[in-house]
């Protein structure tokens, strides 16, 4: 099973609609039964809680039903987890500490990086904005970053890890 944790600041913008439209997605590819995802933020104040109402709202507007609750990033994530998935550069930093100071070690490429090391249209900034003092706007236009990287994302874990993608219909 490969384990895919994605990450942002309060977890409850970015990272969730992140796991919503993978989660979507890996559905889609009949892939459930070999990839799962969670998320997480560098921060535990939203812990326990469901997701900003705007990207609920975003969310459900795009077809996808965002069910998770809030946590803190654990130091058990970094053996529990194949990927972490970060959605700003400040972010990462934190993770990437925190990860050095856990394990004493560097993490690699494959295992922490930033989502947007996967939008096929990014030019320059790696950033996912983080749409929370925004408008329903800047939440659309996360959802939209969000769904391309994803879908590079994956695209690139099913050739990495061999994963067969079941064709049927049910």
């Amino acid at each position: 099973m490969v384990k895919v944790l994605f990450v942002c600041l309060g977890n409850i913008c970015r990272s969730p609609v992140a796991e919503g439209v993978f989660k979507d997605l890996v559905q889609k590819h009949n892939l459930e039964d070999q990839i799962s995802c969670d998320s997480a933020g560098t921060k535990g104040w939203h812990a326990g809680q469901s997701p900003d109402q705007r990207a609920i709202k975003n969310a459900l507007d795009n077809g996808i039903v965002l069910t998770h609750k809030g946590r803190e990033i654990k130091t058990t994530d970094f053996d529990t987890f194949d990927h972490i998935v970060v959605m700003d550069e400040s972010n990462f930093k934190d993770v990437y500490e925190l990860y050095y100071q856990t394990k004493h070690t560097t993490p690699s490429a494959e295992k922490l990086f930033l989502l947007r090391d996967y939008d096929p249209k990014v030019k320059g900034v790696k950033d996912v904005p983080d749409p929370y003092y925004g408008s329903a706007l800047d939440f659309e236009e996360v959802f939209h970053i969000v769904q391309r990287s994803n879908t590079a994302l994956l695209e690139h874990l099913i050739e990495k890890h061999g994963l067969v993608v079941n064709q049927e219909e049910e």
